[in-house]
């Protein structure tokens, strides 16, 4: 079993003995989830460390697109519920990266890529997500590779 999960598996028990209402759902919710992919496809696997940040990281996003979804529904309530899961799923995720640092590893990963154009696009999403390591989301990567590409 990764490291990851049992790290979960005890927070969750922790946050149900202290009782811990957000804690204890958002934690069973990416238990759930990390379960699911484990059990995904033909047959069953035991997931690594870095399966799991994946499957945290989708968690994640949802749970960030369900809040501004919220919000432009008029919907406050919600939207703080989604944020309070967004919270818990964060202290596992790794630093996200900001603008500056995001930019300048991405420009580096693509020049080492050697993509030179839009054609390439797949090759240089490829060595920046590499680089990038689930520090940022796919949609700040790709639009940071679609810039340098076209420039």
């Amino acid at each position: 079993m990764s490291t990851l999960k049992e790290q979960l598996k005890s927070d969750l028990t922790a946050a149900m003995r202290e009782r811990d209402q957000v804690r204890t759902g958002s934690l069973r919710m990416a238990l759930t989830a990390v379960t699911t992919e484990e059990v995904a496809g033909t047959e069953q696997r035991e997931l690594t460390d870095d399966d799991v940040l994946k499957v945290l990281t989708r968690e994640a996003k949802k749970r960030r697109e369900a809040a501004t979804a919220y919000v432009g529904a008029g919907r406050p309530e919600l939207a703080a519920k989604e944020e309070a899961e967004l919270a818990v799923l964060e202290a596992y995720l790794p630093r996200q990266l900001g603008d500056d640092e995001l930019e300048v590893i991405v420009r580096e990963a693509v020049t080492a890529s050697g993509a030179t154009g839009m054609p390439q696009m797949g090759l240089a999403m490829k060595a920046a997500n590499a680089a990038v390591a689930g520090r940022a989301e796919g949609g700040r990567v790709a639009g940071i590779v679609r810039r340098v590409l076209a420039g």
